[in-house]
């Protein structure tokens, strides 16, 4: 599973003890640059762009135990809320989802994680 290079001076993730933080995902798709149009495809694009960088520190979904989705619409809410359960089971990881004024490249969303060793 692959992630999108960096698009500025910060690493994709740092560890600390048992703990690992990531640096927040966008949709970029990562063979390409481009971003999907439609909010779905980019609420699905971030979720793997975060499996890639899960991927590449060893671990998984199920080993993330905080998150936090930033959204350029508060009003998509429900709808990258269905599209995020498809890739966090129970228990889920604890959550915030906040509405920004921008979001790099113009996207729609951004989702970061913490995740346990």
């Amino acid at each position: 599973m692959q992630y999108p290079k960096a698009i500025g001076p910060y690493s994709p993730f740092r560890e600390a003890g048992d703990l690992v933080f990531f640096s927040g995902q966008i949709p970029l798709i990562p063979d390409t640059g481009e971003i999907p149009a439609n909010l779905q495809d980019q609420a699905h694009q971030a979720m793997k762009n975060v499996g890639g960088v899960l991927q590449a520190a060893g671990l998984g979904y199920e080993k993330v135990i905080k998150t936090t989705v930033f959204l350029a619409d508060i009003n998509d809410f429900s709808a990258v809320n269905e599209i995020y359960a498809q890739y966090f089971k129970e228990p889920f990881p604890a959550r915030s989802a906040v509405a920004v004024k921008d979001l790099p490249k113009g996207v729609k969303l951004e989702v970061e994680v913490i995740a346990h060793k």
